[in-house]
């Protein structure tokens, strides 16, 4: 998405290609501590590469173990700003060269998302 090729991404970590592939197939687990740099590589949330994770997935179910809260846990609102869609949207958006045009879409942009309280 980012156009970094696997080769480009190992080089900012200190990893070869083939490494960062079997991290891309699954063959070897990213530490806490890679994915984290990852991120801030790929300028991304970490949360961004959780993005297509099922929503039914608990963590005892993930990782077969008991849950550690007693009770369960209110549902946090994820924020927007950190979903893959939004980093897109901006992306995107940003690429846009004629400043006009970029500023009549943000125009257009707020309007439609007012629309509906405004009914």
């Amino acid at each position: 998405m980012l156009g970094l090729s696997q080769e480009k991404l190992g080089e900012a970590v200190g990893l070869t290609f083939q490494q960062i592939q079997k991290y891309e197939r699954g063959a070897n687990r990213i530490g806490a501590s890679r994915l984290f740099e990852f991120s801030r590589i790929l300028d991304v949330p970490v949360s961004f590469f959780f993005d297509d994770m099922a929503e039914r997935a608990k963590p005892s179910e993930v990782a077969g173990l008991p849950a550690f809260s007693d009770q369960p846990q209110a549902p946090l609102e994820p924020d927007p700003l950190t979903r893959r869609e939004t980093l897109e949207l901006v992306r995107a958006y940003y690429r846009i060269s004629d400043p006009h045009v970029r500023k009549r879409l943000f125009e257009l942009a707020k309007s439609l998302g007012t629309a509906d309280t405004a009914e």
